[in-house]
């Protein structure tokens, strides 16, 4: 081996094995807009994050780039739902051959089955079916969330140990910001009469919501998955929230709002607004980052329950 050899070989070891703070920042890629905002939070200003399907997109018909590729293979670390959230994950791992470590954030979740094997939701005005055993929407407890960030600052620690403590402050702080936002849902739900938390929305990504909280989401089941909500498929759901006495219905920041806002007219209800589901809203709207986002989804079913 030449000398010129030797002291590549060496400047490789050494670029591959320097923490952050003496190289380049962490090289982080959260898979979509809500892991990216807890990746902030912990990583601070020692990361450098990229998000795959950004605010208001719908990670559930997301279609990778080659940019993405190209990213993750250089990523230190790769965040991910898991749950077969991310339909494109797998395809885009494999392209991209990253020797990154692949971190499922909720590993350690409380993770609920889903009953009918996947759920529902809406592209282009029609109802694609998102088979998944479990139900993936787990950030929407607040609890669920708290795990994530644990896994994120583990991951952190793990890759770039001399930022571990920046990492641990960082995640401790928001844990404390996450504690608090949890009694704050509570206390308001609890001043709501339980015979108006009965809502409609047309995604079925709430179930964690309701599992924490004591809020009930009707959501459209059976639906075919390659054409339009029937006449048939609305006047079931419109059945539905009568026998249950809902209160009102939700559209969605991924979805077109045309099913909701025809069966709110079937069933006499009013449109209450719109939810922020599985995408944060972009940083000048009003749920740019996670707590923002379930406190104006707080705030918009206190509203339309009328406390």
């Amino acid at each position: 081996m030449t000398l010129f050899k030797k002291l590549a070989s060496a400047l490789i070891v050494i670029t591959f094995t320097l923490p952050a703070s003496a190289a380049e920042k962490l090289n982080v890629i959260a898979s979509f807009s809500i892991l990216g905002d807890f990746a902030q939070k912990v990583g601070g200003d020692r990361i450098e994050l990229r998000t795959i399907v950004g605010p208001d997109s719908d990670a559930h018909v997301y279609e990778p780039k080659p940019a993405d590729a190209i990213a993750v293979a250089r990523a230190d670390v790769v965040l991910v739902n898991g749950l077969l959230f991310e339909g494109f994950l797998q395809r885009l791992i494999e392209a991209s051959g990253t020797s990154a470590e692949v971190v499922e954030v909720s590993q350690g979740a409380e993770i609920l089955n889903d009953p009918a094997g996947g759920h529902y939701h809406y592209n282009g005005g029609k109802a694609v079916f998102h088979e998944a055993p479990l139900d993936p929407h787990a950030w929407q407890s607040v609890a669920n969330a708290r795990t994530y960030v644990k896994n994120i600052e583990a991951a952190f620690c793990e890759t770039d140990a001399e930022g571990c403590p920046a990492y641990q402050a960082n995640a401790k702080a928001y844990d404390a910001e996450l504690d608090a936002l949890d009694r704050e849902i509570r206390d308001t739900l609890a001043s709501i009469p339980q015979d108006r938390r009965v809502f409609v929305v047309a995604h079925n990504a709430f179930r964690y919501f309701e599992h924490d909280y004591g809020v009930t989401f009707l959501a459209p089941q059976g639906v075919s998955t390659d054409s339009e909500a029937s006449a048939a498929d609305v006047a079931g759901v419109v059945r539905e929230i009568a026998g249950q006495r809902a209160t009102a219905v939700f559209a969605e920041n991924i979805s077109n709002s045309r099913l909701v806002e025809q069966i709110a007219s079937e069933a006499g209800l009013k449109l209450g607004g719109s939810l922020y589901s599985d995408a944060l809203s972009k940083p000048d709207g009003k749920a740019a980052t996670y707590i923002d986002m379930m406190r104006r989804n707080l705030a918009t079913i206190r509203d339309a329950a009328g406390s």
